[in-house]
């Protein structure tokens, strides 16, 4: 099984169907969800019928696809997950060497670099452990918070356009990087 290796304040595990109580309770402020459904909090309903099974048809720990949750070193606090799976997962055709990178992170961790730091320590394990040619992550256009982690992890703006995904399209900014 791949396994992330710890960072210089962080712990990485990998989460599964058993951790729905941290999904649940990151997804209860409206502040971490504005950038993903407009603010919206998520029942245990919407985890246990939409999330958790979207992540088990992704997840696979050999390859280092799912969410990988963050923890704090300091006191073992979860604080949040990088997602990995292969860009355009739920469409006809996925992009098997193009990993998405995505985040989500609890408030109180906002502005002191956590997102950065496990994305970095994330994409560094696994563009050593495969053959990936391309990095990518999504955003909304205003969330700046976002864009700016993209940026941060040599990741540069490709295109803005209709992300297609079978719980609805919207549209979004791609950053890209690939792997030489």
């Amino acid at each position: 099984m791949l396994n992330i290796p710890d960072s210089e304040r962080l712990i990485y595990r990998f989460l599964t169907q058993n951790d729905t109580d941290l999904l649940f309770d990151l997804d209860q402020d409206p502040e971490v969800m504005k950038y993903i459904n407009g603010g919206k909090v998520s029942t245990m309903e919407d985890l246990t019928q939409v999330m958790l099974p979207r992540m088990a048809s992704y997840a696979d720990q050999s390859k280092g696809w799912g969410l990988w949750g963050v923890f704090t070193k300091d006191n073992a606090a979860f604080i949040g997950w990088i997602l990995v799976r292969p860009m355009d997962f739920f469409s006809d055709n996925p992009k098997w060497q193009d990993l998405e990178l995505g985040w989500r992170f609890k408030q109180s961790s906002w502005g002191k670099g956590y997102a950065t730091e496990a994305a970095i320590a994330v994409k560094n394990t696994l563009e050593t452990t495969q053959q990936i040619t391309h990095f990518t992550a999504l955003a909304f256009p205003d969330n700046q918070g976002s864009i700016n982690i993209m940026k941060k992890l040599g990741m540069t703006y490709v295109k803005t356009d209709i992300h297609k995904d079978p719980l609805g399209d919207d549209e979004v900014v791609y950053y890209q990087q690939s792997i030489e």
